[in-house]
């Protein structure tokens, strides 16, 4: 290398100019954990114990075996108790049952759906366009299992027609008989009249 008066001070990295700097080497990324159970070659066991499509329990069966059992009726060996020794294994349509264990799960979610109350304004002097609209939108809070909190505001000399009112609420109730229920019949709080309807 052409020594500098300057070379001396430079840090040391600026010594090694053209040479390649040492890369570690990369860590293998962690191995993914896997989804669901143990099926066909991933059973690592010796033996198991198996239960064939039909449901007949053939007791303590050698895994290799069992396997080809699975292969013969073009299924799949799966592990459906693993922390028994040896694990129970069933042959089945894992592909099937995978679709049908995320159809529960979902279910599930649904089932575990918090309640949501929305909330429709209406008016005692509402047009037919904007009722049908609010009616949709009823109807699909309804569809995903929320409650509805129907406000009706009086306005101004409105106060002294609340047949109107009444008569609207009515309609509502009607309308919506076929997949909703009163949950908190109409009351007035203040200059509104409130009413809750859940769904059936």
């Amino acid at each position: 290398m052409l020594r500098t008066p300057y070379s001396d001070k430079l840090p040391p990295s600026h010594h090694n100019i053209g040479e390649v700097p040492i890369r570690r080497p990369n860590r293998a990324p962690p191995a993914a954990a896997k989804d669901g159970p143990r099926t066909n070659d991933e059973i690592r066991n010796a033996q198991i114990q198996l239960i064939d499509q039909e449901g007949t329990n053939h007791g303590t069966v050698e895994t290799i075996l069992a396997i080809r059992m699975a292969g013969e009726a073009g299924m799949d060996l799966v592990e459906i108790s693993p922390n028994v020794s040896p694990p129970v294994c069933k042959i089945m349509d894992y592909g099937k049952f995978k679709y049908s264990a995320q159809k529960k799960a979902a279910e599930a979610r649904k089932r575990q759906k918090t309640v949501e109350i929305k909330e429709i304004k209406l008016r005692p002097m509402i047009d037919d366009h904007d009722y049908t609209v609010k009616m949709k939108a009823m109807q699909r809070f309804f569809e995903e299992g929320d409650k509805v909190k129907i406000t009706l505001r009086y306005r101004g000399r409105e106060m002294a027609h609340q047949e109107i009112g009444t008569k609207l609420l009515d309609k509502v109730k009607a309308d919506v008989a076929e997949f909703a229920k009163v949950e908190q019949d109409a009351k007035f709080e203040g200059r509104q009249v409130v009413m809750v309807l859940a769904p059936r």
